[in-house]
């Protein structure tokens, strides 16, 4: 089964990170300005959280299998349309397919793991799949520099389904047992209503926010957020088991830790791209090089760390990589627009090493604290605090972008003002750090099925 789950692995952070690099000449070719060039991360991230707790319920009732080979094939699909696409709509339309695959596969990769394999061994288990997602984010934008460089954007969104096919060929012939919940249950209609549509209107009343309009949105979504939980807290098979949040202060902890640091994070891969190439005016094959250095120190570290996530402490682990993360995001933001490259690459691998101390022992801590019965429940929040803090980060991108920059082009003139709003931006993402840290520290220490052991 772990063969299985690792080529997606790999497959969903290239398809990430290796469009991120080609973002300049999207941009050129398809004529976007700095905030419409945005959205190209920003609808996948949005598709994938509408989603990802929809499929994480299909999942449990259907099987996790099915669920997962579905979202590859979806992949598969979505990228072929992404390569052919001619404008900015069948771009972003494209881009919106490849989320809703990928949310398929983020709301059943750790379920599976779980599924298989007991609590001694999970947190290594968890190790490795994360380290070769942070490989898949190393390796992406090296690969979309260089086949942008020489062959344009297009190819890029191949890169990814040679190894959805090999998940689907590892899926149907290889793995024969099929995992799901023990009893079926109905489908939450209602429930996946509101909570697909609250966080559609969140994303998109934030990234319209500096239009008067945008803060009616913005407040009804937050409005359907609260009308969900109340309606999945009396429903008797709610879309979400939204009952953890209440009873399980380790989890809801651990989940906040998360979304809030993935907030803080996640903006790194398209500042970081726009930084180089446009204010350092490096090519997109060097600026891919540069660009690995982060998630190659996450997918060396990661392994190691999972060792001990099982031994020791999570919060002390994961506590100490968010104030680490902050430094290096603190050098990111001290980066002028003629820095050497040495020092960019230090900020990154501070930036990287830090994370790395924090992913695997805080996926560990929520993971374990749950029983088996609410583990499809538990994969859905990793997967959705995860893909939530990604939207927000970028979200967050594109709302400074329309506060700063506006609809003006990617042009020499403009430069000072994109570093500008690059600067604010880390800056900003440092100072999140501080209440992820707070909820680190403050869920308790760690023990089976979400108790609290005393200090």
């Amino acid at each position: 089964m772990l063969l299985m789950v690792l080529p997606n692995a790999l497959a969903v952070p290239i398809m990430l990170s290796s469009v991120n690099v080609a973002l300049p000449d999207i941009a050129s070719d398809l004529n976007l300005s700095a905030v419409a060039v945005s959205w190209v991360p920003t609808v996948f991230l949005m598709a994938s959280a509408m989603f990802v707790l929809i499929f994480g319920r299909v999942a449990d009732m259907y099987g996790r299998k099915k669920v997962f080979l579905m979202g590859a094939m979806t992949v598969i699909v979505a990228s072929l349309m992404a390569s052919m696409a001619v404008d900015s709509s069948q771009l972003l339309v494209a881009r919106f397919l490849q989320g809703f695959g990928a949310a398929m596969l983020y709301a059943t990769q750790m379920a599976l793991i779980s599924s298989v394999f007991p609590p001694q061994a999970r947190g290594r288990a968890i190790g490795w799949v994360i380290s070769l997602i942070y490989i898949g984010l190393a390796v992406g934008p090296l690969l979309g520099g260089i086949i942008t460089e020489y062959f344009g954007w297009r190819p890029t969104f191949y890169l990814q389904i040679p190894l959805a096919f090999a998940v689907l060929y590892i899926g149907i012939f290889k793995v024969k047992k099929e995992w799901a919940a023990e009893e079926r249950g109905n489908f939450d209609v209602i429930g996946a209503g509101l909570y697909a549509g609250s966080i559609a209107l969140i994303c998109l009343g934030i990234a319209f926010m500096p239009q008067g309009y945008a803060w009616l949105i913005f407040i009804g979504g937050i409005a359907g957020v609260f009308i969900f939980f109340s309606y999945a807290r009396r429903a008797q098979q709610p879309l979400w088991n939204v009952s953890l949040f209440f009873t399980n202060r380790l989890f809801t902890f651990s989940c906040m830790a998360s979304l809030i640091m993935y907030s803080a994070t996640f903006m790194n891969v398209v500042l970081v791209s726009l930084y180089l190439q446009y204010i350092q005016d490096m090519p997109a094959m060097l600026a891919g090089s540069v660009m690995m250095v982060q998630p190659l120190v996450m997918a060396i570290f990661s392994p190691l760390v999972g060792r001990y996530a099982d031994q020791l402490e999570p919060r002390w682990l994961a506590s100490s990589g968010m104030l680490i993360t902050a430094i290096g995001l603190l050098a990111l933001a001290a980066l002028g627009c003629d820095d050497s490259v040495p020092r960019i690459v230090l900020a990154l691998f501070i930036t990287g090493f830090g994370f790395s101390l924090f992913s695997t022992p805080n996926v560990n801590a929520m993971m374990g604290s749950v029983e088996n019965r609410f583990l499809g429940a538990a994969s859905s929040a990793v997967a959705i605090t995860r893909i939530l803090g990604q939207m927000a980060s970028m979200v967050l991108v594109t709302l400074l972008f329309a506060l700063f920059v506006g609809d003006l082009p990617f042009s020499p003139d403009n430069f000072s003002l994109l570093a500008s709003t690059i600067r604010i931006a880390f800056y900003l993402a440092a100072l999140l750090c501080l209440p992820s840290l707070l909820f680190s520290l403050s869920r308790g220490k760690t023990a089976r099925h979400g108790e609290l052991k005393s200090d």
